[in-house]
């Protein structure tokens, strides 16, 4: 799942994104809805967490530009107002869920993959394939049966190979899933977390190379 974080409160939004990140999450962070607009302009997002009170562009705009572009990204709108009539306009201005200030993580944890559930058809809240079982929410993993500890990065790979029910992913679909803006496209990551996915699912092997176009389960 790709996420923007877009909050002002830049110790806050950093603080959010690494939470996220550790969930296996591929995530960008801006501090102004300009820079929003920018992003979300160049790169498709599963899920927006946007603080309502923005400098530059406010984050009603923003939530407004997304509900005109027609865009199938979530927005989960955050801000310090508690009352319910502020709850009332986000969720009316297009917001698809709304998280008053402060909150505990735990909660915009599952707010976001619930939000995320959401961008794409139904799934099986638990994804099997090939021997493998990928609890997304416990995030776990087992191989026929046996456990399967795996760093954030696997995780994330190997949860967009399972959601593709045996597509074919590229290269690149994986980068833009799985990792975030900073991530240098002609580096070699994919390649070489696949080839460790490889090895901690063990045999037979059930990541298979396409070659020129990508991976499959």
């Amino acid at each position: 799942m790709r996420v923007l974080v877009v909050e002002d409160e830049q110790l806050l939004a950093d603080a959010v994104a690494t939470g996220l990140r550790r969930e296996a999450m591929a995530v960008d962070v801006v501090y102004d809805g300009a820079a929003a607009l920018e992003r979300i302009g160049v790169n498709d997002y599963d899920v927006v967490v946007l603080d309502r009170d923005l400098p530059l562009v406010h984050g009603d705009e923003v939530c407004r530009e997304l509900v005109e572009q027609g865009l199938p990204t979530r927005v989960l709108m955050l801000t310090a107002a508690g009352d319910v009539s502020d709850r009332v306009e986000g969720l009316e201005i297009g917001a698809d869920d709304y998280l008053p200030k402060p909150f505990a993580f735990s909660e915009l944890i599952a707010r976001v993959r619930a939000l995320g559930r959401r961008t794409t058809a139904p799934l099986p809240p638990i994804l099997e394939r090939a021997g493998i079982r990928l609890d997304p929410n416990r995030r776990e993993v087992f191989r026929d049966g046996k456990p399967v500890q795996l760093a954030p990065k696997e995780f994330a790979v190997l949860e967009v190979l399972m959601r593709s029910e045996g597509a074919v992913v590229s290269a690149e679909q994986l980068l833009e899933k799985a990792w975030d803006e900073n991530t240098d496209p002609f580096t070699n990551v994919v390649r070489v977390t696949v080839m460790t996915l490889r090895r901690k699912l063990g045999e037979p092997a059930v990541i298979m190379t396409v070659p020129g176009s990508g991976y499959r389960i």
